[in-house]
């Protein structure tokens, strides 16, 4: 959380306070919608996490559905006056934001508590809008902003005030309208590794092979043609640690912060378990998972073949009938539970039938002593 702001000046709030005992329904002649139903799982969850009872999740829950809908008629009455809304469990109320002292009524009437603010939240978006269009310079020393309503203000976060500040004077914002405040939030995605998942090099897509585990870095095993060492990836983002082509084709991309899952993706988007990786023999099944083609299956047809491609000749991999086309590259080979290899290339396409080559996958764990993730 926060630990020190700057001296950015934030807005004053004049609050009307009228307590109430809880969020009622809108004080209107059209009833109040019914209720949606929970599922289960989610009141098991709130009261989890939340340290709520059964009884006080079901009460909650009804509030903010009712707060909803109040939210969602005054938006639209209150038009360019709005500053945003929120709850305040502390004193169980709604609370609607407004630069117009007159529509004070309005809100009460809704059984809402009316907040007179200073910007309205189309201005506050606006200001928001023009951090998001500062150079990407500028944003590197910040973690996250967004517009805060119950501040009536805009907050950026970052691991230092000057980071936070600079951002906002190289965007050309009213700095009364931002707060700058000191975080030590780093935001990463969280991307399950998945194999026959999509990954991005740039404009180029491949997919993931298998997910691996180098010491505690996680990461994920792919075609050495995807990229070379040094490249970086996105969706997840990573670096690639190591990469062979010609002569092999195989790479390994580190990916902290995301989760080696021991899974392939199959037929449907259904999770196939990775439980190791003895080698097939020749005529045995064998499925691949990619992000163009998805699911596809053929036979082991040969093992160490030698494969000329434009680039180069690579030797040592594994000739199947399953087929394959462009962006397939780098994912997954499987015989029932056992990891075969990663995509190379082949010929032909899932129209026409084809074949396909793979580097196979204890050659590359070997390479670069890693760990396969296996369930």
């Amino acid at each position: 959380m926060p630990s020190k702001r700057s001296s950015l000046a934030g807005a004053a709030i004049a609050a009307f306070c009228l307590l109430i005992p809880a969020i009622p329904a809108a004080a209107s002649a059209t009833p109040a919608p019914p209720l949606d139903p929970v599922p289960p799982a989610m009141v098991e969850a709130m009261q989890r996490d939340l340290g709520l009872t059964r009884e006080q999740v079901a009460t909650r829950l009804a509030n903010e559905q009712r707060a909803a809908t109040t939210s969602a008629e005054l938006t639209t009455s209150l038009g360019a006056s709005y500053g945003g809304s929120w709850v305040n469990w502390d004193a169980s109320q709604l609370m609607v934001a407004t630069t117009d002292h007159s529509a004070v009524p309005a809100i009460q009437a809704k059984g809402a508590q009316p907040v007179v603010v200073g910007r309205t939240l189309q201005q506050l978006t606006a200001v928001k809008e023009q951090l998001d269009r500062a150079p990407e310079q500028a944003k590197s020393g910040a973690a996250l902003w967004y517009v805060d309503v119950t501040t009536n203000s805009v907050v950026i976060l970052a691991g230092q005030l000057a980071a936070g500040e600079a951002l906002a004077t190289a965007a050309g914002v009213d700095k009364n309208m931002v707060r700058v405040a000191v975080s030590a939030e780093q935001p990463q995605p969280f991307i399950d590794l998945i194999g026959g998942s999509a990954y991005y090099i740039g404009s180029s897509r491949c997919s993931i092979g298998f997910s691996v585990t180098r010491g505690s870095t996680p990461g994920f095993v792919t075609a050495g043609h995807c990229g070379r060492a040094g490249s970086t990836t996105s969706n997840p983002s990573g670096t690639f640690q190591g990469s062979s082509f010609p002569g092999n084709d195989y790479a390994w991309v580190a990916t902290p912060g995301h989760t080696p899952r021991p899974w392939v993706r199959g037929s449907g988007g259904a999770n196939v378990i990775v439980r190791g990786s003895t080698q097939a023999v020749v005529g045995s099944s064998i499925c691949r998972s990619g992000s163009t083609t998805g699911w596809r299956c053929g036979t082991i047809q040969q093992h160490n073949a030698t494969v000329r491609y434009s680039q180069g000749t690579v030797t040592g991999l594994t000739r199947t009938s399953a087929c394959a086309q462009p962006g397939d590259s780098g994912g997954s080979f499987i015989s029932g539970s056992q990891a075969q290899g990663v995509t190379s290339g082949g010929s032909g396409n899932c129209s026409i039938g084809g074949t396909t080559y793979h580097q196979p996958v204890n050659e590359i764990l070997s390479a670069y002593g890693l760990t396969l993730t296996v369930g």
